[in-house]
């Protein structure tokens, strides 16, 4: 198979999903660099958020079609971000489909072969750790599994949830009374003159920020005058 091609490769599990997406950044920059190295064309990326088990991945099924037309390379941070399935990446190889992963720039069919193995086990071995640990849970009487956490027996009051927040909005607005009337002697009186003098001035909001908008403004005029 001509090498014209990479066709990049990430994958992030679902406990990945959510962190940071520093992670992703990181892979798609050594993936990006290492198809630059090599000289390829940079055809195609697929991203799934998935199990490294399942090879049906739909990111990962897209990737190999656009490798097949185009004779392009699977490229990945990691040979377990292609797959976990030893068989699968074999199947691969014998096909002529010649994998790469970025941080083995130099392995080749066989070493692709021995790493695959091994990234198999490993998924084998955390598997089997994780079913002992849950019948070991189960064992202490632990419950698994569902939303084990307290519900009330209503969902809340929207009308009382609000009623602390008017009385805040209320005190804030009394607050900044003399300020405002300070302003408005000095013959600005348009809710955005207002907000860009308070803002001036660093009076600050009710979160600590200093910026205000007409908007606002307007709700605290309102409430003055009420």
């Amino acid at each position: 198979m001509a090498e014209t091609g990479g066709a990049a490769m990430y994958r992030v599990s679902m406990a990945e999903q959510g962190h940071s997406g520093l992670g992703l950044e990181a892979r798609q920059a050594s993936v990006r660099a290492f198809v630059e190295r090599e000289g390829w064309a940079p055809v195609t990326e697929h991203q799934d958020i998935v199990s490294g088990k399942d090879d049906r991945r739909p990111g990962f099924q897209a990737a190999l079609t656009r490798c097949r037309k185009l004779g392009a390379v699977p490229v990945a941070a990691r040979l377990d971000r292609i797959t976990r399935g030893a068989h699968t990446l074999s199947g691969l190889l014998t096909e002529g489909i010649s994998i790469r992963a970025a941080d083995m720039p130099g392995a080749d069919g066989m070493m692709m072969r021995v790493y695959g193995a091994m990234a198999q086990k490993e998924r084998e071995l955390i598997s089997e750790h994780t079913r002992v640990a849950l019948a070991a849970a189960r064992a202490r009487g632990a419950v698994l599994g569902g939303d084990q956490g307290w519900k009330p027996p209503a969902p809340p009051c929207a009308a009382a949830t609000a009623e602390p927040r008017k009385e805040k909005a209320t005190r804030t607005a009394h607050r900044l009374a003399l300020e405002v009337g300070a302003i408005r002697a000095k013959g600005v009186t348009t809710h955005q003159g207002l907000a860009r003098a308070l803002t001036k001035q660093g009076v600050p909001t009710p979160r600590g920020g200093t910026v205000r908008t007409h908007t606002t403004l307007a709700r605290i005029v309102e409430r003055l005058a009420a």
